[in-house]
């Protein structure tokens, strides 16, 4: 396959990628607006922070997968990619470590005003008295949002340093999730509400999207604790800035942020931020997962997807609908020959169904397999019988999506 990489990525791993059979062209210094007019004949996109606008995918005749070079893929426009049939891939996870340092790093320099205590020396000036006065981190307690791999591994460096923990109580959390929390000592809330207004320091590690924009608005920021610290290392839009700098403003709150809503998405740029610039506030260039440990585990990650992708899989994919879609899930059993499905395919869409998934799966021996469809549409007992009187054909049952009831001919 030809790879477009149209960010940096370690030369490692353009090697791996060329070592297993890919052609890779590297072009780091492609923005958004170039892409379109670049992207033909690529069956794969690799960016970091480049965005992906629709045009892109509008221009792409080739194009069947866009690995995003990290967590995050907001910058991607992944219902364009929906529509055209592209999956687009995040590398989940291999950054956690990176990240949770940095948070660490902001509170740290925020609870001792490490940057302006620097600043003073360096400017010549000498202030113990000023700096001496600090409120110090044990005994606290740190509201973590979003406790995925990143908000754990804050978890366990902050208890380290003898934080209390809490969180928010969801319903769906895993089984290992919950052993996990249980055993760090994390104590659940009941709502974002109370997290807030009993935290003395919140960090925020939850994704971007539709629920989470603006998630710490005015009324969050008025339940916070006077003198709390909020920590965003995650995305910029989860915060509301105006009411962030309204806080600040009037001494409510302090600020550890590695993100912005409107910050540069090139490397270096000229760009001046009320937020970045204010005195309770220290900030850094969006720079969480930019660790050489984290790169290199990311850049492993991309490798790992695209074989996948070449194998089959769709490994990490962002913009397919779950596994089990429309209103029955057909089981069809057959000798594995040649045209078995074709015909069973052919009699579903005389039906008027649509499949919306598919899996077939060979059994040991290479003499039989079941095939799994899952369709659309109503499933009646002729079209049941036509399918299990098709040659080849050993069996056919349908399961309901809604109750899970099944029937066989």
């Amino acid at each position: 396959m030809r790879i477009l990489l149209a960010d940096k990525l370690p030369e490692q791993t353009v090697q791996d990628l060329e070592d297993h059979g890919h052609e890779c062209v590297s072009e780091p210094g492609l923005k958004a607006d170039d892409l379109p007019g670049r992207i033909g004949g690529f069956d794969v996109l690799v960016v970091r922070s480049t965005k992906v606008p629709r045009p892109v995918f509008e221009a792409a005749d080739r194009l069947a997968l866009v690995v995003r070079a990290g967590a995050g893929t907001n910058t991607i426009d992944t219902d364009a990619a929906a529509e055209r049939a592209v999956l687009v891939s995040n590398v989940p996870g291999r950054n956690a470590a990176a990240v949770a340092e940095l948070t660490l790093g902001l509170l740290l320099a925020v609870d001792r005003r490490i940057p302006d205590n620097v600043a003073d020396l360096r400017e010549g000036r000498w202030d113990k008295t000023t700096y001496g006065k600090a409120e110090g981190l044990l005994g606290s307690t740190l509201g973590i949002v979003g406790l995925g791999s990143i908000g754990f591994l804050v978890a366990e460096r902050a208890a380290a340093f003898g934080i209390r923990l809490q969180s928010v109580a969801r319903e769906g959390r895993s089984a290992a999730s919950l052993a996990r929390a249980e055993e760090l000592g994390i104590t659940m809330c009941d709502s974002l509400e109370e997290l807030a207004a009993t935290s003395d320091i919140v960090s925020l590690h939850v994704p971007s999207n539709a629920g989470t924009k603006h998630l710490v608005d005015e009324a969050f920021l008025a339940r916070m604790r006077r003198g709390a610290i909020l920590l965003n290392t995650s995305r910029g839009d989860v915060v509301d800035e105006d009411a962030l700098l309204a806080a600040l403003d009037e001494g409510r709150v302090r600020a550890g942020l590695d993100v912005f809503e409107d910050e540069p998405g090139s490397g270096r740029a000229e760009w001046s931020s009320p937020l970045a610039q204010h005195p309770a506030v220290v900030a850094t260039h969006h720079i969480g997962a930019s660790t050489t440990q984290a790169q290199m585990a990311i850049a492993r990650g991309v490798t790992e997807i695209v074989d996948a992708f070449t194998a089959g899989e769709a490994r990490h994919c962002v913009n397919l609908d779950p596994d089990r879609l429309g209103s029955h899930a057909i089981k069809v059993r057959h000798l594995d020959r040649v045209g078995v499905l074709a015909r069973v395919l052919d009699r579903l869409s005389n039906a008027g169904l649509n499949v919306q998934h598919m899996t077939n799966r060979v059994f040991r021996g290479g003499e039989a397999a079941v095939a799994s469809i899952d369709v659309e549409g109503d499933v009646s007992a002729e079209l049941l019988d036509s399918l299990a009187r098709t040659p080849h054909v050993l069996g056919v049952a349908v399961v309901t999506m809604d109750d899970g009831a099944g029937t066989s001919p």
